[in-house]
């Protein structure tokens, strides 16, 4: 291969492509707004590990509780640190009560100095929202003065709803949950081996993400193809041979991926810029999080003009090129399905190895993952072709629209094959991960066992503030329709480091027959539980007159324990499951029955039923928890929850495949402009032999929907075979859950039916006579 030759030859091709008139630079321009959209995906995809592990580092660099750490005395480089997060509307509220301790006290990333009891600096997405009419509530529930923001380097996104405010008297509730006292923010990383599953769940959704991408990339290369071969046919006219003419053409697809580059990173920027004020699925960053990694944008830099010039060679493989013309209009070869056939099959046997390896069995070979994948994707796009061919030869009569829709699909099957190919292998992905997630997602997912029936939120009440008139407001609270209040907490045999330990419940009857089945209950009453679950040390403590101490010292940690003295009337009751959904054991009191100097060390719950027919009722409830304490924890009750890294990757799922559709609609929309423009002068004929503009417009309808439906087809087909691979794969049962596939290819149809209908307009202004008109 003669290198100066090659060179020469393709620089020619760039210059025609430029300097070739009209239809050069249109089609350039095509070609390069479709790469660019792709090369602006790939970069976005390409930032994506980046963003995600600076929000891990900054969220990291702010964590507040240490766990390693053993119970830390007051000095003057401590902070009192209290968990005050809150939900506003379904989106999280990061919030915390800072109040320092000496002067070398650390301030948290992001604030210059600690805000004073009644201050608050607030995260500027935060600050907006309490200025709006939306954040009324929200508003009334944090009062506090508005005295700064909180610094980009404080927060994990732009659309981040966090605060700190000023404390005060937080040591005395340093003993419960949710009150830390730290000497430094952050805390080492600690790596935590990832399940197998969900590492191969990540590794496939991104090739999913990333393949129709580069199926585009290909397609945009190939923009204008016939009137290109045209063109290169003058080339023949004047000396030059068949392989300078592709090289040449080689050449022209270079120069339009070029400038595709040049627009994709101009996308790129422009996304980037916009990704400061963008939320989804409430996920969000900042522009500077967004940095792709310099190799990465080298490969794309690199593989894209590659992959240009050796798509047009080979699409030009089957194209004769001569003096007088292209003879692309005889009848093809046929195409031969053997080798179109080993792709899915070669991906099946390189996924094969891995079945019923599931969590236990280590790691998933992510080379044999990825490859098996990307073969039964791109046997899609290699399958689509034979399929459209074989099925339109086979195609009778009908209305003019359908024969003019179904002869240009005889004679130009390929190209109708590559504008739905990306399509295809998006919807093929997407049902094969819809049923991976649906398959294995009883696996991350835990029933909380919490009878919603009973009660739909819980409220903790810090110790120290008075029960009853706390229970009093929240049944004044619109929309609460019941309040169930009890305190609880727990005694031992000894006043540190107890042998014996037992749970208490302090609640009134009502209450007390809610968990438990009591012979007959008053005020004053006592009850020693039977048939707690996990119980075995409340049968040898309840013994009357014995002396139990109610909240005991465990260790270095310091308490309050108070002596209390069983009462010769102790009864026996039997456990029953309380809405939280346990039996508890150890002891039941009324309230009269506790010791005053008992009452601060025992916690607060309440139990609401509510009227969910009021609109933000929960809400109410939040805010009256804040105005009862700032540190109480009002919780929605749910029947499952699911883990969080399972729903991260989820997420991430769904905010990729928005992007990938994006996409999919937009260069769509050009494919479909780009080949109206090739058949301009042939529509202008048709309407000016009387040809109804309805009929032409059912034509180009009819040859869209015909590709797009075997697409389709094929799509769910290899989508299937590929989900149910990957759960054999996790030794997961399998089931296919018929709604997500029609769902799935529903959307995909959708899409095209929405670029359909945008490009009716261009159609409309191209079916006139006086498009046959010439220079």
């Amino acid at each position: 291969m003669n290198v100066r030759q090659w060179s020469r030859d393709l620089a020619m091709g760039a210059r025609f492509a430029f300097v070739g008139g009209r239809e050069g630079w249109i089609r350039v321009l095509l070609t390069a707004v479709g790469v660019g959209l792709g090369v602006a995906l790939l970069l976005l995809t390409t930032a994506i590990p980046d963003a995600l592990s600076v929000r891990h580092d900054r969220e990291r660099a702010r964590t507040d509780i240490h766990y390693t750490e053993s119970h830390k005395t007051k000095a003057g480089n401590t902070v009192l640190v209290a968990n005050t997060d809150t939900t506003y509307r379904e989106k999280d509220v990061r919030g915390r009560e800072l109040e320092p301790e000496g002067v070398r006290a650390p301030l948290p990333p992001g604030l210059s100095r600690f805000p004073a009891p009644g201050e608050m600096v607030v995260s500027p997405a935060l600050k907006k929202l309490l200025a709006s009419g939306d954040g009324k509530l929200l508003r009334e529930r944090l009062p506090d003065r508005i005295t700064g923001t909180i610094t980009e380097d404080g927060l994990i996104g732009s659309a981040e709803l966090a605060f700190y405010r000023g404390g005060s008297g937080l040591a005395a509730h340093l003993d419960g949950p949710g009150v830390t006292r730290i000497d430094r923010f952050g805390e080492p990383e600690q790596s935590e081996p990832m399940d197998p599953v969900l590492l191969m769940l990540v590794l496939v959704v991104f090739v999913v993400l990333l393949m129709p991408v580069g199926v585009f990339i290909a397609a945009a290369v190939r923009f204008g193809g016939e009137r290109r071969d045209r063109r290169l046919a003058a080339l023949r006219l004047v000396g030059s041979d068949s392989r300078m003419t592709r090289r040449i053409a080689a050449g022209e697809a270079l120069s339009g991926a070029v400038l595709g580059l040049v627009f994709g990173t101009v996308f790129f920027l422009i996304g980037r810029s916009l990704a400061g004020s963008a939320e989804v699925l409430d996920i969000s960053v900042f522009p500077s999080y967004l940095n792709p990694a310099p190799a990465l944008v080298a490969l794309v830099a690199v593989a894209v003009p590659a992959a240009a010039v050796l798509v047009t060679l080979f699409a030009l493989r089957g194209v004769v090129i001569e003096p007088l013309g292209v003879v692309r209009t005889a009848r093809p070869a046929r195409r031969r399905l053997w080798w179109r056939l080993l792709l899915p099959l070669c991906g099946v046997a390189m996924l094969y190895p891995m079945v019923g390896k599931g969590h236990s069995n280590g790691n998933f070979n992510q080379y044999l993952v990825t490859g098996g994948v990307v073969l039964l994707l791109v046997g899609v796009t290699a399958l689509l072709p034979w399929i459209v061919e074989a099925v339109v030869a086979r195609l009778g009569s009908g209305s003019v629209a359908w024969q003019l829709a179904v002869r240009r699909l005889q004679l130009s099957s390929g190209t109708a094959a590559r504008m739905v190919n990306g399509i295809a292998v998006a919807v093929a992905g997407a049902i094969a991960l819809q049923l991976l997630f649906a398959g294995v997602q009883s696996s991350y997912t835990k029933e909380t066992h919490k009878d919603v029936s009973r009660a739909q939120m819980q409220v903790r009440v810090p110790s120290g503030t008075p029960l009853e008139p706390a229970a009093r407001t929240f049944r004044e609270t619109k929309g609460v329709r019941q309040v169930s209040a009890f305190s609880e907490g727990y005694a031992g045999d000894r006043r540190k480091d107890p042998e014996h330990s037992a749970q208490l419940t302090v609640g009134d009857c009502a209450y007390l027959r809610e968990v438990a089945t009591l012979p007959s209950c008053h005020e004053g009453d006592v009850f020693a539980v039977r048939g707690g679950e996990y119980d075995t040390d409340t049968p040898k403590m309840d013994k009357p007159g014995g002396t139990l101490y109610i909240d005991p010292s465990y260790g270095d940690l310091p308490s309050a324990e108070v002596a209390w003295t069983l009462p010769g009337g102790l009864q026996h009751a039997v456990s029953r499951t309380d809405p939280t959904g346990v039996k508890r054991g150890g002891f039941l009191i009324t309230p009269s029955a506790l010791p005053a100097k008992a009452l601060p060390v025992v916690e607060g719950q309440l139990y609401l039923k509510l009227d969910q027919s009021v609109p933000d009722v929960k809400e109410f409830v939040r805010n009256t928890a804040a105005s009862v304490s700032p540190l109480s924890q009002p919780m929605v009750w749910a029947s499952s929850e699911q883990s969080r890294k399972f729903t991260s990757i989820r997420t991430g799922l769904f905010g990729g495949a928005t992007c990938v559709l994006f996409l999919i609609g937009a260069s769509l929309l050009v494919s479909q402009l780009e080949q109206l423009r090739e058949r301009k002068k042939l529509l202008s004929a048709l309407v000016a032999f009387g040809t109804r503009r309805r009929t032409l417009s059912l034509s180009v309808l009819w040859q869209t929907a015909i590709p797009i439906a075997l697409g389709l087809l094929l799509a769910s087909a290899v989508g299937l075979t590929l989900g149910v691979v990957l759960l054999k794969m996790t030794a997961t049962a399998v089931s296919v859950d018929w709604w997500s596939v029609l769902a799935m290819t529903g959307i995909g149809a959708g899409v095209v039916v929405a670029v359909t209908l945008f490009s009716l307009p261009a159609l409309l202004r191209l079916m006139r006579p006086d498009g046959l008109r010439t220079e």
